[in-house]
């Protein structure tokens, strides 16, 4: 520990060891770089008892094989004068080559749930002497989809220790883990900044719950033309630009640009230049893929609709300067895309301001509008206005809401104050 420079455990470490050493199933939240994973690096050799078993002790399910690399190596570094017994069982190696080295016998195991589950039915994956189950990067597995396979191994090693270490806290998170941990696990956040804070633009974020969402908020937002009358909204790729394009609602052809239309038909922009002088203009959707730097001064409103693969990409339209200085960053972010939120709040060194989505926004939910198609009748219709009149829920019924620019409006306000 003292060659590698931790002269001092880290906050998720001291807050964590004494009680994974404990027994209790833990659910720690920490941003990149905190010690999450020396954490149950240290805490499983410490746990770790030396034999000649030949089933595994401690399985570790890891999103990807560049991430089961990186735990294979931190454990060789912690324990380079001990003989560990450990695998790290990767899609792209020969299966065969991995259930003999199992079969050899290994305290440590190391894979994606696919993998693992994979080697598991060719009843190569021994379960029955698992102390503790770890999962890394939890929010990598839900965003890749792999939480089927992750519920099964843990159904299948039965009542055992669970630790699990994501980036973010989110619903999806307890919606993958909920069926399997113990009673009385604990949740334990640990919320690290950078200490140099960057001189950024105002930085607003809404959580949404799914894309079709985001597309309502956004309409709802644009309705406001006295306040949104020059804004530009930033998507991964220009297939998602078209697809927003044609969801938007527009009283003219030229008020929804694209910056580069992917067909020829579409109403665009070669250059953002064009877009700032033509006055009919309101809104242009910006790709990221095969974009040069944007220019977006004199842009009083910037929305990432989509948040990037990679931080940068992000960072690049943040830094205030005399030309930009009164734009506001408006961020819709879903669960899935809370770690990003959470990647570039730690690199400017200060949280984004959540916004609470307005009132009279349409949140959509799959389940629920299949049911509404299937099960007419629970329609409420009026019969006074026509069939196909449907009164408001109560919940949803409008009283009085303000626009989506006065409450911007207000935000800055309550900034400056």
């Amino acid at each position: 520990m003292t060659e590698l420079g931790y002269l001092a455990p880290k906050e998720i470490q001291s807050r964590c060891i004494s009680r994974i050493l404990g027994g209790q199933d833990v659910i720690a939240i920490a941003p990149e770089g905190a010690g999450k994973t020396t954490t149950y690096v240290l805490t499983t050799l410490m746990k770790l008892k030396f034999t000649t078993d030949e089933a595994p002790k401690f399985l570790i399910l890891a999103p990807n094989e560049e991430r089961i690399d990186e735990i294979v190596e931190k454990f060789h570094q912690l324990s380079k004068n001990r003989d560990l017994r450990i695998i790290g069982l990767r899609a792209s190696g020969s299966m065969e080559e991995e259930i003999g080295e199992l079969v050899d016998g290994k305290d440590i195991v190391v894979a994606t749930p696919n993998r693992a589950r994979a080697i598991y039915l060719k009843l190569a994956l021994n379960l029955n002497r698992i102390q503790t189950l770890i999962i890394d990067d939890a929010e990598e597995i839900i965003k890749q989809g792999m939480q089927t396979p992750l519920r099964e191994l843990a159904e299948s090693c039965g009542k055992v220790q669970h630790i699990v270490f994501s980036t973010v806290e989110h619903q999806k998170l307890y919606d993958m883990v909920e069926n399997f941990m113990n009673e009385d696990y604990a949740v334990i956040e640990v919320d690290e900044l950078e200490n140099d804070t960057v001189d950024t633009l105002d930085l607003l974020v809404y959580h949404v719950p799914n894309f079709t969402t985001k597309i309502n908020l956004l309409n709802h937002l644009l309705q406001d033309k006295e306040v949104f009358q020059k804004v530009v909204v930033f998507v991964n790729t220009k297939l998602t630009a078209q697809k927003l394009a044609s969801h938007l609602f527009s009283s003219n052809k030229e008020e929804i640009a694209v910056l580069n239309p992917l067909f020829y038909d579409d109403f665009g922009y070669e250059a953002i230049e064009d877009f700032k002088e033509n006055n009919l203009s309101r809104v242009l959707i910006i790709a990221r893929e095969n974009t040069n730097d944007i220019d977006l001064s004199a842009i009083p409103f910037v929305f990432q609709f989509e948040l990037p693969n990679e931080k940068e990409q992000f960072l690049n339209h943040l830094l205030k300067n005399e030309e930009n200085e009164e734009t506001i960053i408006l961020t819709f972010a879903t669960d899935l895309e809370l770690p990003m939120v959470k990647k570039i709040e730690q690199a400017v060194g200060k949280r984004m301001d959540i916004l609470e989505l307005p009132e009279d926004v349409s949140i959509y939910n799959s389940t629920t509008d299949k049911k509404k198609k299937v099960n007419k009748e629970e329609d409420q219709t009026d019969s006074s206005r026509g069939g196909a009149f449907h009164q408001k829920k109560e919940s949803n019924a409008k009283t009085f809401n303000y626009g989506g620019g006065e409450k911007a409006k207000m935000t800055m306000k309550m900034k400056k104050k």
